[in-house]
């Protein structure tokens, strides 16, 4: 549980080194108009964070609660990621992850234990909830990288 509560704890961390020196233009490109730019992708993971911490928050204090999925492609439609505030969102998932660490810090053993209920997908404990956090970042790391390296492709 260490090595996964200190991933989780660098997840902003990582973001920002993710994105640093980077344009707008960069931050704003898309490599194909069905996919998302790097700023998009932000303003997901701070969304995807908001209502992820409120999943772990009702494993933690319901029993066996009904989780819901959320359609991230509606939201970042909807929504508008490219209007709002990329910053506003990254300071957002900062917020929530450093409030959510000293409760998952201080977790006794069978608490990673309780479980959640996904409508789509069935049971997930909360354990699996915060490796779920964790790669989550680590996927979009990912998918930055990428858009950085079409990016930099494009300008050749």
């Amino acid at each position: 549980m260490e090595k996964l509560l200190e991933e989780y704890r660098f997840g902003y961390q990582l973001l920002r080194m993710a994105i640093d020196g980077l344009s707008e233009e960069a931050l704003r490109f898309k490599p194909e108009a069905n996919k998302w730019s790097i700023h998009q992708i932000l303003i997901h993971v701070a969304d995807s964070e908001l209502v992820s911490t409120q999943r772990m928050k009702k494993v933690l204090s319901e029993e066996a609660p009904l989780l819901m999925s959320f359609d991230q492609d509606a939201w970042a439609d909807t929504l508008e990621y490219e209007k709002l505030d990329r910053e506003q969102h990254l300071h957002l998932f900062n917020l929530l992850r450093s409030s959510m660490l000293p409760i998952l810090e201080q977790l006794p053993a069978q608490k990673w234990e309780r479980v959640g209920i996904y409508a789509d997908a069935g049971p997930f404990t909360l354990k699996q909830l915060l490796e779920y956090r964790v790669e989550h970042v680590w996927g979009h790391l990912a998918q930055i990288a990428s858009v950085r390296e079409a990016y930099q492709q494009s300008k050749i």
